[in-house]
C-alpha cells in the first residue's frame, strides 16, 4: 500500500488537501472510493486505517481529504475556519470525485463514495444526485436535522434559540462569528455533541493532531445548519446505484432509529448492516473488523466487478 499526499481546487477555488491509497504493486488504472468524514472530524481520525486496510485488500484506490476550512484543508479569504456548511461540503464531495476522475491512474466509471456521521449524510445526497456515483457507503449516516430538535434537553431548546437569534444580530453589526464547543466534558453544558462517548472519541485528539473543539454558530452554518439539514429526503433516488447503510444498535448522534426510518425509504439495490455499539465505537476492535469485512465483500461486488 503506498499514501500520496494531493490537493485540489473546487469549483469556487478553494483548496481541499488529504491523501490518495493505492496497493502496493498494483499498476493501471483503479476503481476509487472517496471518502468523507464527519462533523468536525478530520482525515487522521480512523480514516488512514481504514483507507490502508482497504487498499491492502481490494484493488482499489481510497481518496481521503479534509473539509473545507478543517485540518489540511484552505478555506476562502472570508470566510472563517472549523464552519461547517452542508451545501458548501456537498459541492466538494462532488468536486473529490471529479478530481478523482481526471487521475490518469483511476478509472472515471468506477468511483465510489464512502461517508460517516455527518459525512454519511452527504454521501446519500450525493449519491442521489450524482449519477457518476456507482456506489455508497453509508456509515452511521446523519438523516435529518429533527434529530438536533428531537434530542436537545427541553430546557435547552430556548436557549438555543435566543442564542442563535443574538448570532444573527452579531454577524449583522460587523462582529466576527460566534463559536460553540463540539464536544464538552459535563453532559450539562452546551455543545453541538453534549455526550460522554462523543467526548471520550474527539477530546484525545486535540494532543494527537491539534484538533480543535469549536465551531461557529453563524446562520445556516454549523448549529443551524445542522438543524436544517435533511440528506436523507432523497435517500429513495439512490437506487439503482447500490446502497450499504452500517447502523449503530446504540447511536446516540445520528440516531438509530432515524437511521432505520430511512433506510426503509431507499429502494433496491441496497444492504443494512446492524452494529452493536455506539455512533463512535465503530473504528476499534471487533466492530471495525465487522465493518471492513462487510465493507469489502460490498465493494467487491459493487463496484469491482
Amino acid at each position: 500500500m503506498s499514501r500520496t499526499d494531493i490537493e485540489f481546487n473546487t469549483i469556487d477555488h478553494v483548496i481541499l488537501r488529504g491523501w490518495i491509497f493505492r496497493p502496493a504493486g498494483v499498476k493501471g488504472k483503479l476503481p476509487c472510493l472517496v471518502m468523507a468524514h464527519g462533523f468536525a472530524c478530520l482525515k487522521e481520525m480512523h480514516l488512514d486505517t481504514l483507507a490502508q486496510r482497504l487498499t491492502s485488500t481490494l484493488p482499489v484506490a481510497c481518496l481521503v481529504y479534509d473539509h473545507r476550512g478543517f485540518g489540511a484543508s484552505d478555506q476562502k479569504e472570508d470566510e472563517p475556519r472549523n464552519e461547517v456548511v452542508p451545501t458548501h461540503q456537498n459541492s466538494d464531495l462532488q468536486d473529490a470525485i471529479t478530481y478523482a476522475q481526471s487521475r490518469e491512474d483511476i478509472d472515471a466509471l468506477r468511483i465510489g463514495i464512502w461517508g460517516y456521521s455527518y459525512g454519511g449524510g452527504h454521501a446519500l445526497w450525493v449519491g442521489a444526485n450524482d449519477r457518476r456515483v456507482k456506489t455508497v457507503i453509508a456509515v452511521a449516516p446523519f438523516t435529518t436535522g429533527d434529530i438536533i430538535q428531537n434530542n436537545t434537553r427541553s430546557d435547552f431548546e430556548d436557549a438555543l434559540d435566543d442564542m442563535l437569534a443574538q448570532e444573527r444580530l452579531s454577524r449583522a453589526s460587523g462582529n466576527e462569528p460566534g463559536r460553540l464547543p463540539v464536544v464538552v466534558k459535563n453532559p450539562m453544558d452546551t455543545a453541538i455533541l453534549p455526550h460522554a462517548e462523543s467526548y471520550a472519541f474527539f477530546s484525545p485528539w486535540a494532543e494527537k493532531i491539534g484538533w480543535k473543539n469549536e465551531v461557529t454558530i453563524r446562520r445556516h452554518h454549523s448549529l443551524e445548519g445542522v438543524k436544517t439539514y435533511f440528506p436523507g429526503a432523497r435517500i429513495h433516488k439512490i437506487g439503482p446505484t447500490p446502497l450499504l447503510m452500517q447502523v449503530p444498535r446504540k447511536d446516540i448522534a445520528s440516531i438509530t432509529d432515524a437511521m432505520l426510518e430511512a433506510y426503509n425509504r431507499a429502494v433496491e439495490p441496497k444492504e443494512m448492516q446492524m452494529l452493536p455499539g455506539g455512533h463512535f465505537s465503530l473504528f476499534v476492535g471487533d466492530e471495525f473488523e465487522m465493518l471492513v469485512v462487510r465493507e469489502i465483500d460490498f465493494l467487491r461486488r459493487t463496484l469491482l466487478e
